[in-house]
């Protein structure tokens, strides 16, 4: 018997070391034909539409009714024997299929020695439905047994993962896919969930704590002797040292994109780890829908299928009109619907690259089992510019009204990014901003615009997708309804204390935001950071708009770069209490967390 580290109390048989080498090989080989190994329980619905077949995954369960466990199972993506969180045995969990206007119920049953709980990522239901513990409900206690009960009023690729503590992080999580009540507006021969995740063998607690200690305690990236020698050639000794001289001044790093990389994380495509090679069947000439959903816990990924145009034809849910592209990121919790025609008789490979260029997760379309193709070279690790720093200020040259940080401003041009400064907008920061040790940084002059596809991506050859070129078919849901009130937030942090908030409060130090039921809102988001936090609102639709404060498209996460101003309308028309958070779940639990009140 071991103790598992993960929860307290839990002792469970460790399986032997050449037991996990066989379930490496088996679930390896069940990837390879396009699904993995079902038990009993995930049989598919004899009702179930065609295409409905073909979605990848580790197991489907459709209809009405459904029985859900959440327990501990023994899973080795690395070689070394740890304990996943899981649903009915799978990490992920099963992919549920529900149907546009019907109403399903799940029962939760708690298995694990501490509470948990289910969240439905996008979807709309009763607040009390929605599985936030300390908001919407207690939680599910060990042992106990919830009942979820809402209707169904909504089509698309969503999913479902834990709200409670970090056991998202150890694998409760899984797709869930809405068929449409009517004909699908968007027609495939083949349909695939494609889920992206990050697995750590550490125990989160400890990644926390190593966070909590050092920033950048998982940053091997940061700049080194041979990049300086790079930046004396490209530009001078003069201009190198400036650059490293205002960087140490800051006490920052131009290498600070993300906080947990490859250094600790194995990244995982439906379950399969890139040795794995989950692998999705096609004939030459099907179309074929990818639905990819980000359910990591603190990852960006960048996907490309070398070989392939991918035509987006929907975003977090809802139908767009399609834009042909060759890459594009998805923020954690983001989802995007693809369409891929592959023509040749041969293998593609699925690429998706950590945006810190750290490590990848990887599969492959193919015409037969056991194919596969080259896998590409990551691209360089990216460096932040001072549009990443500065938003517009950056574009427009002018650096002395810039606050910079509470260690100074900072001189220097911008590279790469920069948008017209005439798109200028001025921040309004929050009093509590301040004199606040959990408050680094600030940017008075945000950029607002939506064409740039982030740090990483900018003129590398590839058509990349933006949020400029996203827009919902059918347009907002309230077209002729006026804006009654507008709310900006700051995302703000201190990266060397490792505490993220809003407007430079904890979520123990803030009050919960208030809506007025039935109000048209407008909700202003600044990022003061050098992060992307990718920004959750539960229970109601986020319809983001242009610069120009049009509409563009409908999303439930909006992924915000560095110093940059996104706004956003929701009609507060869910009573309730709903949770308001970073999606990255190192942020969220570090303080990136409000409380909404509709009333």
């Amino acid at each position: 018997m071991k103790q598992n580290p993960f929860h307290t109390g839990l002792t469970v048989p460790m399986p032997s070391r050449r037991r996990f080498v066989q379930g490496l090989a088996l679930g390896g080989t069940a990837a390879m034909l396009g699904g993995f190994l079902k038990p009993a329980w995930a049989l598919q619905s004899l009702d179930m539409p065609n295409n409905a077949r073909n979605a990848g995954g580790p197991g489907v369960v459709s209809g009405t009714q459904f029985a859900l466990e959440v327990a501990e199972t023994p899973v080795n993506f690395t070689g070394k024997a740890r304990y996943a969180t899981t649903v009915n045995g799978l990490l992920p969990g099963p992919l549920l299929r529900w149907r546009e206007g019907t109403a399903v119920t799940l029962r939760v049953t708690n298995r694990l020695r501490v509470p948990t709980s289910i969240h439905w990522h996008g979807i709309l239901l009763p607040f009390d439905m929605d599985g936030v513990p300390g908001i919407s409900f207690p939680g599910i206690a060990p042992g106990e047994t919830f009942v979820y009960h809402f209707p169904v009023k909504q089509c698309g690729t969503y999913w479902y993962h834990a709200h409670s503590g970090f056991q998202e992080q150890t694998g409760l999580y899984g797709a869930l896919v809405i068929d449409p009540a009517g004909p699908d507006r968007i027609q495939a021969d083949r349909d695939y969930v494609v889920m992206l995740n990050d697995w750590t063998d550490e125990n989160p607690m400890t990644v926390f704590a190593n966070l909590k200690r050092m920033g950048d305690y998982y940053n091997y990236g940061e700049p080194t002797a041979r990049d300086f020698i790079a930046d004396v050639r490209r530009g001078g000794l003069k201009a190198a040292l400036a650059e490293r001289r205002m960087w140490n001044e800051m006490r920052m790093s131009p290498r600070d994109l993300v906080d947990v990389t490859g250094a600790t994380y194995t990244y995982l495509m439906n379950g399969t780890t890139p040795a794995g090679n989950w692998t999705g069947l096609f004939k030459p000439g099907e179309r074929v829908r990818l639905r990819f959903i980000n359910g990591s816990s603190n990852s960006h990924f960048d996907v490309r299928i070398p070989g392939l145009k991918l035509s987006v034809v929907a975003a977090d849910g809802q139908d767009v009109v399609p834009v042909a592209v060759d890459e594009f990121r998805i923020g954690t919790a983001e989802v995007y619907d693809v369409v891929v025609e592959p023509q040749e008789d041969r293998a593609y490979t699925i690429l998706a690259q950590s945006m810190g260029r750290d490590g990848y997760a990887r599969g492959t379309l193919a015409p037969r089992a056991g194919m596969q193709a080259e896998v590409p070279h990551l691209d360089p690790l990216p460096t932040l510019s001072m549009v990443d720093m500065m938003g517009a200020m950056a574009a427009g040259g002018d650096m002395a009204a810039m606050h910079g940080t509470h260690h100074g401003s900072m001189p220097g041009m911008a590279t790469g990014g920069a948008l017209d400064p005439a798109g200028m907008q001025t921040a309004h920061h929050a009093r509590t901003e301040y004199d606040n040790p959990n408050v680094d940084m600030h940017v008075d002059m945000p950029r607002t615009n939506l064409d740039d596809p982030g740090i990483g991506l900018r003129d590398n050859g590839r058509r990349v997708l933006t949020y400029a070129d996203l827009h919902t078919v059918g347009g907002s849901l309230y077209p002729q309804q006026p804006v009654t009130d507008e709310i900006e937030l700051h995302l703000t942090g201190n990266m060397n204390r490792f505490v993220w908030g809003f407007d430079g409060l904890k979520f123990s130090q803030a009050k919960p935001l208030h809506f007025p039921y039935g109000k048209h809102l407008r909700l202003i988001l600044c990022n003061d950071t050098m992060m992307t936090h990718p920004i959750h609102l539960h229970g109601m639709w986020s319809e983001l708009e242009s610069p120009e404060q049009t509409f563009q498209v409908r999303k439930h996460t909006i992924s915000v770069q560095p110093a940059q101003r996104v706004t956003y309308r929701v009609k507060a028309d869910a009573l309730g209490r709903w949770a308001y958070h970073c999606h990255l779940l190192y942020h969220m639990e570090a303080g990136m967390f409000r409380e909404v009140v509709v009333s």
